[in-house]
């Protein structure tokens, strides 16, 4: 019973409430659009969006919505790890992207993903599409989720996990996906949120140390 509740819940249940929610919060958003996108283009002087391709369930590419938060055109820069090099004096970010990254408030247009049924509120966090090659076969089983806004590594890590860890709680989270283990992460991710735990990745990950 409770193996056949899990298969219920992960295929229908979890979309259900990925529609509802996101439904009753579009209008919300779209007034979010409207004043963050403002601030960013009266101080910044570009576009509002970054628009990025990611991988979506299934390995299939998509693209995610997020408030631009680096100047146009920054370089991407990896850590050794292969990914995002992310630190509280990068360059690239601009005055008003630390505020919006430091409240993940950034993330906030990804519930028009959530919406389209790119991606869920719950689950791994989307990976660059050049990062398929990277799986092995038994990694690639966190790809049959929907990627989501916050997951495990977000809600007790954030930043902080490196890419081996992240794949490695991707692959248990897929693996023992629930209505319980999401409704965790929902609250540790606003314990992360509220404290501003590990927003930004160590510094010494960017060397290799």
């Amino acid at each position: 019973m409770k193996i056949k509740f899990k298969k219920i819940y992960s295929t229908s249940v979890k979309r259900m409430l990925d529609l509802l929610v996101s439904l009753i919060a579009l209008p919300f958003v779209g007034i979010i659009i409207i004043l963050v996108g403002l601030i960013i283009y009266l101080l910044d002087r570009g576009s509002v969006f970054y628009n990025a391709k990611r991988l979506g369930r299934n390995g299939i590419p998509f693209t995610m919505y997020k408030f631009r938060t680096m100047t146009e055109n920054a370089p991407d820069i990896r850590l050794p790890d292969g990914s995002t090099y992310n630190a509280e004096d990068d360059p690239r970010v601009t005055r008003t992207g630390r505020f919006l990254r430091s409240t993940s408030i950034d993330e906030i247009p990804q519930i028009i993903n959530v919406f389209l049924g790119d991606m869920s509120f719950i689950g791994p966090r989307p990976d660059p599409i050049d990062w398929l090659d990277k799986y092995v076969p038994d990694e690639k089983i966190f790809l049959s989720v929907r990627p989501g806004i916050t997951g495990y590594n977000q809600a007790f890590f954030r930043n902080c996990a490196d890419g081996k860890t992240k794949i490695e709680n991707d692959v248990y989270y897929a693996i023992n996906i629930s209505f319980f283990l999401d409704l965790k992460i929902v609250l540790r991710t606003f314990r992360t949120l509220i404290f501003r735990e590990n927003i930004y990745v160590d510094d010494s990950r960017k060397s290799g140390k």
